[in-house]
């Protein structure tokens, strides 16, 4: 398979799972680039759960993006930035199933060349974890592959996430992608304590990455 090579730069997006805090990550990325004179702007490449709204599928998480950093891009860059919306609120492959439709891989990594031409930066977001599937051949890590951009995983801090996180590792690096570092996000209440502490010296020992920060519940990224 032939990987793009980035004219710019970007940053791939991945969790452990759904529900981890990917999307406040992303946002957090984008405002701090745009903060600093960047043009940065999110792709969100599948989205599941969409609601119709004046005719058209809305990509919540991207909304989410674009409203943080106070953007509306036009129309063609919006298609680009969001290439595949779904209703069923479901994995990427059985809502296309659903859908009537197919996800391909090239038909993402050219809105992703569209928008990394005409900006400074990309912040994709993945849609769950890293082998979610999206078609009946391809996971997101074939994506992640295609487009071969520096990974950052976002985690879960608590009791758990010592599994998920470093099966998510140990499948990143196989792949031969650059690893960032990961991200503990504490998406729901909860105490923080020793087993949270333990679990960035542990993910870091054997991981082999930086933990890049923990964000306690309520906290910003």
């Amino acid at each position: 398979m032939k990987s793009s090579r980035n004219p710019k730069f970007g940053i791939f997006v991945t969790g452990t799972d759904t529900g981890v805090g990917k999307t406040v990550v992303a946002a957090s990325l984008l405002s701090r680039f745009r903060a600093g004179g960047v043009d940065a702007v999110p792709m969100k490449p599948v989205q599941t759960g969409c609601r119709l709204s004046q005719g058209r599928q809305v990509a919540p998480d991207l909304a989410f993006c674009l409203k943080a950093v106070r953007l509306n891009p036009g129309r063609r860059d919006r298609a680009d930035m969001a290439p595949y919306c779904f209703s069923p609120a479901c994995s990427p492959h059985l809502a296309a199933k659903e859908a009537g439709d197919r996800i391909s891989l090239p038909v993402i990594e050219r809105a992703f060349r569209r928008l990394s031409r005409a900006h400074d930066v990309v912040v994709v977001e993945g849609a769950g974890g890293v082998l979610v599937p999206l078609n009946d051949r391809q996971t997101m890590l074939d994506l992640m592959i295609r487009l071969r951009l520096p990974v950052l995983l976002v985690a879960r801090p608590g009791l758990g996430t010592l599994n998920h996180t470093l099966l998510s590792l140990q499948t990143l690096h196989g792949a031969g992608l650059t690893v960032l570092g990961v991200i503990l996000n504490q998406a729901a209440p909860g105490r923080w304590g020793r087993i949270e502490d333990d679990n960035v010296r542990t993910i870091e020992r054997f991981g082999g990455v930086k933990v890049l920060e923990c964000v306690r519940y309520g906290e910003t990224v």
